[in-house]
């Protein structure tokens, strides 16, 4: 799919860094004063990289283009006194895996879009922080979500909930090269839960709700190649997501997307044909089956 050029003044830069810009060092951040702005950043896009000085440009003429984010973190934006944030943290699936960049087309784009058009929610934002191959419990491509939880949800601004869906690659990884006991299989479902637990104090003690989503099929996947024990232990962790009452309210990504003639398995209807990633039409009913009453426009 062809690139978008970057937008002439779609956001606006500070003075003070048109002329002197700042140095940044390694995992620091800089905050100008905060201007108010609706810019459009979507995960999933084109960069634009170009040599030399070029922030007050109108164009980047010339720029060679990537479809990742090597230099960008974060961007935080001034709002009104009722607005609110929504971090959606995960793997590959909230990352939005197979997704063409800028098309914006991710779960999360489209419950953001949902979000703008209701008027008692206009004021929630949604970040994605979605990794793809991460794991709860052990460092995969990125930290653990143990070890990052603090700084992509916790520290950031704004923040009034957090949708957790994550456990597919602890599940998968588990049996990947070799079959596991089933000591192992009921000591990873009990460190999942056990971390789930975790998580949710960790946020509420910063008046932060947990909602939890339960985790989607896999079966049939080549790369994890799950098994009825592994199944078993996916049909565990959903049921204590579901019955335990631990989260503040719960979306149920697995009854949405399984395949409803064998349950092990994404619905071919909305499989991109991985058997683990959903297709654009998957991420859009995942997107569409978030209930925006779960979010309330003025702060608690």
């Amino acid at each position: 799919m062809p690139s978008s050029p970057p937008v002439p003044n779609s956001i606006r830069i500070p003075s003070r860094c048109r002329s002197r810009p700042a140095p940044i060092s390694p995992s620091a951040c800089i905050c100008p004063r905060p201007r108010p702005h609706r810019p459009a950043i979507p995960a999933r896009a084109i960069s634009f990289a170009l040599a030399g000085n070029h922030v007050a440009d109108a164009s980047l003429a010339g720029a060679a283009q990537t479809p990742h984010w090597y230099a960008l973190a974060d961007v935080e934006v001034a709002g009104p006194a009722n607005a609110g944030s929504i971090v959606a943290i995960g793997d590959s699936i909230t990352d939005g895996y197979g997704v063409k960049p800028s098309r914006n087309t991710r779960w999360t784009d489209i419950l953001a879009e949902r979000l703008r058009r209701t008027p008692a929610t206009r004021g929630t934002g949604v970040v994605n922080a979605g990794i793809g191959g991460n794991r709860i419990l052990l460092d995969g491509l990125g930290p653990n979500l143990m070890a990052r939880f603090d700084r992509d949800v916790i520290a950031r601004s704004g923040v009034r909930w957090a949708i957790l869906l994550e456990g597919v690659n602890d599940l998968g990884v588990l049996t990947r090269e070799a079959p596991a006991t089933p000591a192992q299989h009921a000591a990873l479902v009990t460190q999942i839960i056990t971390a789930y637990t975790e998580l949710v104090t960790r946020a509420h003690a910063h008046d932060i709700k947990v909602i939890g989503a339960t985790i989607t099929p896999f079966g049939g996947n080549d790369y994890y190649h799950p098994g009825p024990a592994s199944e078993a232990d996916r049909q565990a962790i959903n049921t204590f997501i579901r019955t335990f009452g631990l989260f503040d309210a719960v979306i149920d990504f697995d009854r949405v997307m399984r395949d409803p003639a064998q349950p092990a398995r994404l619905d071919p209807a909305v499989d991109s044909g991985d058997h683990l990633h959903p297709s654009e039409a998957g991420y859009r009913r995942m997107g569409e089956a978030v209930p925006l009453a779960l979010f309330g426009s003025g702060r608690r």
